[in-house]
């Protein structure tokens, strides 16, 4: 099966702006394009295949008619893994968490939330919250939020293009304003709001907390994982930038400045254009002209296909497991 298409579901969230409008070429009759969830299977939002001969199909119904589309790496998933986000927020996003799969499929019947973001761009002094500055308590935490001090204890990192940080489940975070990333994550729409500035959603009430399970969930201690500016390698014809690996999903990044083949009998591929204009190549002919925005969704078992143009991408599989 050839390479495809993918045209995202976009959400329109309080926080949001015009940039995947306006910088990335995503259509929605929605004010503001808050997020565009590039490669989704998840019930809030299905990615629809466009181009070729299953033109206009939900993927997850592609996925119903042809299994081996996902190859064989995904056998140990209940359901289909992974979601991938481009997020723009012009405001500041609640402080929250995610839980993991054990505590959400005890109390929200699906996956937890391990996610990683790429810094794509953002605002000059832009910053974001990534768990605790120091190592506290359960009872601090609460204490916190009931009196209004939590960003008071939060770890606050100033920001840069390029930056990686991996928010693994139980992690306390926000994205603040002006920042634009990639996000690549458990295939999962839980979050437990802890502080949300004091703002109100679009029906004029204050937006809802969930101060009890997030107590529950969150990691107390600084975040252990390192962040910030990955190492990059030097490649013939590119630059390999290593994004994330874990037991959901491997990513990386790559500055293309000839070409790139791709393909895997294990898995699928999924290919984000972050900048520039490539041709994909398939069977000796051009199946797809790529340019910043393009979503692309690589069947497990295609032949290989070459990337050939001057972009930058990030390519995400699925996770042989471990870390």
């Amino acid at each position: 099966m050839r390479p495809f298409e993918l045209i995202p579901p976009i959400k329109d969230y309080i926080w949001g702006g015009t940039k995947l409008r306006d910088e990335f070429g995503k259509e929605s009759s929605l004010e503001r394009l808050a997020e565009s969830w590039e490669l989704s299977c998840h019930k809030d939002g299905v990615s629809v295949i466009s181009g070729g001969e299953y033109d206009g199909m939900l993927l997850t119904d592609l996925i119903a008619a042809h299994p081996e589309v996902l190859g064989r790496n995904c056998g140990r998933f209940r359901e289909f893994p992974v979601l991938i986000k481009l997020i723009d927020a012009r405001d500041d996003l609640s402080v929250q968490v995610h839980p993991d799969d054990e505590y959400a499929m005890r109390n929200e019947g699906g996956y937890g939330k391990t996610e990683v973001w790429y810094i794509v761009d953002c605002e000059e002094g832009a910053e974001l919250i990534y768990g605790f500055a120091e190592e506290t308590d359960t009872d601090t935490f609460r204490r916190a939020i009931e009196e209004g001090t939590l960003l008071d204890i939060v770890n606050r990192v100033p920001v840069k293009k390029g930056d990686v940080f991996f928010i693994k489940a139980g992690t306390l975070h926000a994205i603040g304003k002006g920042i634009l990333i990639a996000e690549i994550q458990q295939s999962s729409n839980t979050t437990y709001r802890v502080y949300d500035y004091g703002r109100l959603g679009t029906d004029g009430n204050p937006r809802e907390l969930h101060i009890d399970k997030a107590l529950d969930v969150t990691n107390c201690e600084p975040p252990t994982v390192r962040y910030g500016q990955p190492d990059k390698v030097n490649m013939a014809g590119m630059w390999r930038t290593h994004i994330a690996e874990c037991e959901y999903f491997s990513s990386e990044k790559y500055d293309i400045y000839r070409s790139l083949t791709v393909g895997s009998l294990d898995t699928f591929m999924h290919i984000l254009f972050l900048d520039g204009e490539a041709e994909i190549v398939y069977g000796g002919e051009t199946v797809i002209h790529a340019k910043k925005g393009s979503s692309v969704f690589v069947p497990a078992g295609t032949d290989t296909c070459d990337i050939k143009g001057k972009c930058s991408i990030i390519l995400t599989k699925e996770s042989k497991g471990g870390n």
